[in-house]
């Protein structure tokens, strides 16, 4: 009795797991998201919230698609509408961050990515706005450090992209401690990465 009881509620959670049409469409989205079919991921990431208006992650999700589009007024409306639903979802406040940094709004990025460290001290992409937000206020040496952070501590799991940014900001932020050479070696390890602006500061500040 005991075995049917249990075999009868797996059964339950895969039928309910299987026939959740909002997850369907933000398991689409994300995708999409992934082949950089960011309209596209946007198009499921609304079906999922009509849906269901209450799912956090798709609003997070949303946003963060908007945000590759450089629509980050509309970004950060559904970054709110994420943080309104769930307070404690770093990723959302990574994103707004990001979005604020694209709006040139860096005290609301920094602040934003610190609440995102807060609650997620290893979530890498709030390094990187936090560190460009640094850079702004001429904060090298905590600008530096962040970008560190991640290329150190999260080079097994972030994206390559992640980490060729990182190169990039912390070469940036080495130009203005005035350390050529330190910023030359980190951009040349982006353009190994793939990144073709570091070939662009390559020709503009190394010999």
């Amino acid at each position: 009795m005991k075995n049917l009881l249990f075999l009868l509620s797996v059964l339950i959670i895969i039928v309910s797991c299987g026939s959740n049409p909002s997850l369907k469409h933000l398991n689409k989205g994300d995708a999409k998201f992934d082949l950089e079919d960011y309209s596209g991921a946007i198009e499921d990431y609304t079906k999922a919230i009509e849906l269901d208006p209450d799912l956090a992650l798709a609003y997070c999700n949303r946003g963060n698609a908007k945000n590759c589009l450089e629509d980050y007024k509309g970004a950060i409306v559904d970054l709110t509408k994420a943080i309104a639903l769930d307070p404690s979802m770093a990723q959302a406040y990574s994103n707004i961050g990001l979005a604020k940094l694209g709006l040139e709004d860096y005290n609301g990025a920094l602040a934003d990515c610190n609440k995102a460290i807060e609650l997620d001290p290893d979530l890498a992409d709030a390094y990187i706005g936090r560190g460009f937000a640094k850079s702004h206020f001429q904060d090298y040496r905590g600008a530096i450090a962040d970008f560190t952070q991640i290329i150190f501590n999260s080079s097994g799991t972030a994206a390559e992209w992640l980490i060729s940014n990182a190169y990039i900001g912390r070469g940036l932020a080495k130009v203005q401690s005035s350390d050529i050479n330190g910023a030359c070696l980190d951009w040349k390890k982006a353009g190994e990465l793939g990144d073709a602006n570091a070939y662009v500061l390559i020709k503009e500040y190394c010999k």
